[in-house]
């Protein structure tokens, strides 16, 4: 991989991108759906490079702790703080997002209960096997990326008998929230970098809908600088030769129908809903819940939870805007003011492959 970040194969990329991208009035916009990617483009430089040659990078809907409304996250606390002998798991970054109700992190639990951070799901449901007399709650959020590992354990769960398991689910879908924000057309689009984590689960079926209805080209691509340079060329060698479409890459991780097993897993035990996205609001079958028998495993389902619809943003919050697309992260006034990595406002200043996170970080310095 080292050739993927020698600054010689990366300054000959960028020379390329500036001579396809040409005279401009203004920087072409593509954006990438990928938080992974927004980490790569900030922490390279790459953000204001594109820029000096013709394209502007624009921060889309891919970081799934982001987009997950408050409602799942104030639901969470009021689970873990009012049920006794309750263990509640989830990752790291999920226990600092910020509410009107506070966090995870500062939640006191209630009596015998308690909030722990693991790294897989799978020891989740472990300390279900091995806490018989408390029940454990896996907090699980995610894309096409996680989904299926998080429905295995409820699936072994069930095989097993273990009925002390459950998961709160808030799994979202890539393609849905992209021709959402198509439709509302608040942002110029001229091209996708789409994530290469989510495409080596789907394939390149799902993103199909985008250049036969808009005529707006796409790449999958990988993590690399030289990835997402090579990328942006193949963008502009579509837009200059007017035939859009969907190409792919990263054909070293990705393959053209993804991954069949990982596919039918989620198409076996999970049900498309419409869900509510944060920024984007309600997107018609961009989420996924836990269908047939699998209901028992269901935490929304087990313990009769009621969500408050849109719950709000801590006050002057423009996570929402940032996610689509609509603002640059400093154009946000409590960025690096109130809201800092230290003391976030907001889940992009939370989130690992949070746009704000990724600009404070990388570009602020």
């Amino acid at each position: 991989m080292k050739e993927f970040r020698e600054k010689r194969v990366i300054e000959a990329l960028l020379k390329e991108i500036k001579k396809k991208a040409g005279k401009r009035n203004s920087p072409l916009p593509i954006m990438e759906v990928c938080g992974t990617h927004t980490m790569t483009i900030h922490r390279f430089g790459l953000k204001d490079l594109l820029e000096t040659a013709g394209v502007k990078m624009v921060s889309g809907p891919g970081c799934p702790v982001c987009i997950t409304p408050n409602e799942f996250h104030e639901a969470a606390i009021e689970l873990v703080t009012k049920r006794e002998n309750l263990i509640l798991t989830t990752f790291g970054d999920m226990t600092r997002v910020p509410t009107l109700k506070g966090s995870l992190q500062n939640a006191v639990p209630a009596m015998g209960s308690l909030i722990k951070i693991v790294y897989s799901p799978q020891e989740s449901l472990e300390l279900a096997r091995i806490n018989k007399d408390k029940e454990i709650v896996f907090f699980g959020v995610g894309f096409e990326t996680t989904i299926p590992s998080i429905v295995q354990t409820v699936r072994k769960a069930r095989a097993e008998g273990v009925e002390n398991y459950s998961v709160l689910s808030a799994f979202w879908l890539i393609p849905p929230p992209l021709k959402s924000l198509l439709e509302a057309k608040d942002v110029a689009i001229a091209g996708f970098l789409y994530p290469g984590h989510v495409s080596a689960i789907i394939g390149i079926e799902p993103y199909q809908f985008i250049p036969r209805d808009y005529g707006i080209p796409g790449v999958i691509t990988g993590f690399e600088p030289a990835d997402i340079l090579l990328a942006i060329i193949s963008i502009l060698d579509q837009i200059r030769e007017g035939r859009p479409t969907v190409f792919n890459e990263y054909s070293r991780v990705v393959r053209l129908e993804g991954n069949p097993r990982a596919k039918a897993i989620m198409e076996e035990n999970l049900e498309p809903i419409d869900a509510h996205w944060r920024g984007l609001g309600v997107i018609p079958l961009s989420g996924l819940r836990l269908k047939g028998e699998l209901h028992p495993w269901d935490t929304i389902r087990k313990y009769e939870l009621e969500f408050q619809g849109s719950a709000e943003d801590l006050p002057g919050c423009r996570c929402g805007e940032v996610i689509k697309g609509k603002l640059e992260p400093p154009q946000c006034p409590l960025f690096s003011r109130r809201c800092n990595p230290d003391n976030p406002c907001g889940p992009c200043m939370v989130s690992f492959e949070g746009p704000c996170l990724a600009h404070y970080k990388y570009r602020k310095k």
